[in-house]
């Protein structure tokens, strides 16, 4: 699988690439995840699954 080329971090992470961030990335049919300090660890995903994990994170319905 090609790994995307268009990664985006969130506007409130700063300028420069020595912040600490997490970068996301979109293929047609995908999401991809990864933090900035280990761009080659990538977490790939599809949006409702995603979608899920935000809304338990809103709710704070999340439990470890």
């Amino acid at each position: 699988m090609p790994l995307p080329d268009n990664w985006q971090k969130s506007s409130h992470s700063g300028e420069g690439d020595g912040n600490s961030c997490l970068e996301l990335a979109a293929t047609p049919t995908t999401l991809h995840l990864r933090e900035s300090d280990t761009p080659t660890t990538i977490l790939t995903t599809t949006p409702t699954p995603l979608a899920h994990l935000l809304e338990g994170i809103r709710a704070g319905s999340l439990r470890c």
